[in-house]
């Protein structure tokens, strides 16, 4: 059935105060005086309108929290030095390899609504905590689940190169011809669509990174890439040498990484949330991304280690107040751009005919409020696939 939303102001768009959605697709926008053949009507108060919000960048399903790691972090111990002593993504494997299936359903379930009540509508969830088939497989399956039972559309990555398991100590090359085999059987079974990697010194060189990338280009499958996060390897060439969807942290980036990921196409997402919560002091070379124009987006990068993060609309805040981003290229990077960084900029992202009927319509007087304020909800109606959702805060 085909519904007139008005009484609203479009973002970006000052001659739009009426939208007519057809189902799950926008149909037409444009002035309300022009708006024709529909059948419901729906008055959103003079909200202020964007598209949903796109996080692109999650790892949301995982067994425990890793609370007391924050507490050694303040007292003076790095990620590194963490990791190297048992902690980081090792004990979260071994939570997650100890999880039911239920278990870690129930706990992502309860932060995906979160995300979802902040506005979100797309969201991007990796795998990477099981390290071995039946937990790999058992988070991907969840993955699914949770696509099925949420009004959110999610995009399942395969991270299996994330960290070398207990079971392949010291065998780095053994372990990344297991993840070549497993991919095309974990594809097979339509649980994946993406790969990652993580390319850094306490995880996997760009060599062995690229034995995974010619797997996954075997299998059609688009690339994305954790990438100078923590040191320099060359990973922002490496993704872009792979047309990867995106590269991901970036705060090592250099200038031959940013042009080689501009005439890649390859979009920069940034993660202010593991930045913040990692007390880094160098950021990502944010003018060096504007003058070559490599997209930027913004993501909350969920996971109990680096970035427990349940607000995508705080992680625009801290774009804006830690990298210098406006508040315009902030919502870009959770719009617009979050959708390049999926490979789903065709569909979504964007409030057009032909697009997703995704939206939210915000209460608010300025657009630069979203990322404004720091913390509790914002007054909004979410809007999904036409429809308006029952999490909306009023």
């Amino acid at each position: 059935m085909a519904t007139l939303w008005h009484n609203l102001q479009v973002v970006g768009q000052p001659k739009v105060n009426a939208i007519i959605t057809d189902g799950p697709t926008i149909r037409w926008l444009g002035a309300i005086d022009d708006a024709r053949d529909y059948q419901q009507r729906h008055d959103l108060a003079h909200a202020w309108v964007t598209p949903g919000l796109i996080d692109c960048h999650t790892h949301l399903v995982f067994g425990a929290q890793r609370a007391h790691e924050f507490d050694l972090r303040l007292q003076g111990q790095s990620y590194a030095q963490i990791a190297q002593a048992g902690g980081g993504i090792a004990a979260t494997v071994q939570a997650t390899r100890e999880a039911t299936h239920e278990s870690l359903y129930q706990s992502a379930k309860a932060r995906l609504l979160q995300l979802i009540t902040d506005g979100v509508t797309t969201v991007e969830i990796k795998s990477g905590y099981g390290l071995d088939a039946p937990s790999e497989r058992k988070m991907l399956q969840v993955i699914r689940q949770l696509a099925q039972d949420l009004p959110v559309t999610i995009r399942a990555t395969a991270l299996l190169a994330h960290a070398l398991p207990a079971e392949f100590k010291d065998e780095p090359e053994r372990y990344i011809d297991w993840v070549c085999q497993i991919l095309p059987v974990l594809h097979a079974d339509q649980l994946i669509d993406a790969v990652d990697a993580f390319c850094e010194h306490i995880a996997f060189t760009p060599a062995q990174v690229a034995r995974v990338f010619d797997c996954a280009k075997q299998l059609h499958l688009p690339v994305k890439l954790h990438a100078e996060q923590l040191s320099l390897q060359g990973g922002g060439a490496l993704a872009a040498r792979y047309q990867a969807l995106s590269a991901d942290h970036l705060e090592y980036l250099d200038e031959a990484g940013v042009a080689a990921m501009a005439k890649a196409g390859t979009v920069a997402v940034l993660l202010p949330g593991a930045y913040y919560l990692l007390r880094e002091t160098k950021a990502p070379p944010i003018e060096l991304l504007r003058h070559y124009q490599v997209p930027m987006a913004i993501a909350s990068d969920c996971n109990p280690g680096t970035s427990p993060s349940l607000s995508l609309r705080l992680m625009m805040n801290m774009a804006c107040t830690l990298f210098r981003l406006t508040p315009a290229e902030a919502l870009a990077g959770v719009t617009e751009h979050g959708a390049r960084a999926l490979g789903m900029s065709a569909t979504t992202g964007r409030l057009a005919p032909g697009f997703a009927a995704d939206m939210v319509a915000w209460q608010i007087d300025d657009p630069a409020e979203l990322c404004y304020w720091l913390g509790g909800q914002l007054p909004h109606q979410r809007v999904y696939q036409g429809v308006c959702d029952a999490a909306s805060s009023i």
